[in-house]
């Protein structure tokens, strides 16, 4: 029989650790074609292959969760369908990735077997897989409903360019994740330092997918345009792990980066 003493090893925060880990992840890769700046992007040609397949493969190779794409439109479903992937038909009238995966894993799940998604960004055609193991990692900490990524980027001219987001976030130990406090267009913190060039991928809690995708858009969001500011607003904890550049590749944006992705792709061939 246990005495009291016994009982006292049982801490509450102590089980929380030992639980908080995502036990049963599923990694959701939104995707449409109605791109402002780069029309029809997921099926833009790289090497031979639609790159929203490049997105998948690398997903699939990161050996975490199953890989489905939340496709809003009938072409992407069909390129990962011929590739041998699992894809699921989505409201093209969504307005985020966010929205769309979570559409996604309600209409796969509604068993709620799942306990977390990691959404990969369909334009990251070069990921490398173990950057989606580290965002997956950051929610052993039973405090972080969101985990999310972000790379060193001191680079003047790559910093005053409003494409790229950065996060505001103090490494104590660049090795774990931090707190992320802010995310801007803008080129913060003042001062000397390393700046943090924010990757969009995450791992969201599913609870905290569901409560996020329910919140109304907050105001520093629709000031900045980034929706992660919505979570930040409503008191939700995302935290932030650094990974070297050279893991992301090239996030494709524009015709320029494509461009790029295509001629890096064809020399590692």
């Amino acid at each position: 029989m246990l005495s009291l003493a016994d009982l006292t090893i049982f801490e509450p925060r102590k089980l929380a650790v030992i639980t908080a880990a995502p036990q049963n992840p599923i990694i959701l890769i939104p995707a449409r074609l109605a791109s402002t700046r780069l029309p029809d992007k997921p099926l833009a040609d790289i090497a031979g292959t639609p790159m929203i397949v490049h997105v998948w493969r690398r997903a699939v190779a990161a050996e975490v969760a199953p890989v489905v794409v939340a496709c809003g439109d009938a072409e992407i479903f069909a390129a990962i369908e011929a590739a041998g992937g699992r894809a699921i038909l989505t409201d093209p009238q969504l307005p985020t990735g966010s929205d769309r995966i979570h559409q996604a894993i309600m209409r796969l799940d509604p068993q709620r077997r799942y306990d977390a998604a990691i959404n990969v960004q369909g334009d990251l055609p070069m990921l490398d897989p173990g950057a989606i193991r580290v965002a997956l990692a950051g929610l052993a900490d039973p405090e972080t409903d969101i985990a999310t990524l972000a790379a060193v980027n001191n680079d003047p001219a790559a910093l005053a360019d409003d494409a790229v987001n950065k996060v505001v976030a103090g490494f104590v130990d660049p090795g774990q994740p931090a707190r992320a406090l802010y995310f801007s267009k803008a080129v913060v913190p003042w001062g000397d330092g390393p700046h943090y060039e924010h990757i969009g991928l995450y791992a969201y809690r599913r609870t905290a997918l569901e409560r996020f995708v329910a919140l109304p858009r907050g105001i520093l969001e629709e000031r900045e345009r980034l929706e992660q500011l919505r979570a930040l607003e409503a008191g939700m904890r995302i935290s932030v792990s650094l990974i070297d550049p050279a893991q992301v590749g090239v996030q494709v944006d524009t015709a320029a980066d494509l461009a790029r992705a295509r001629h890096l792709m064809e020399q590692m061939q």
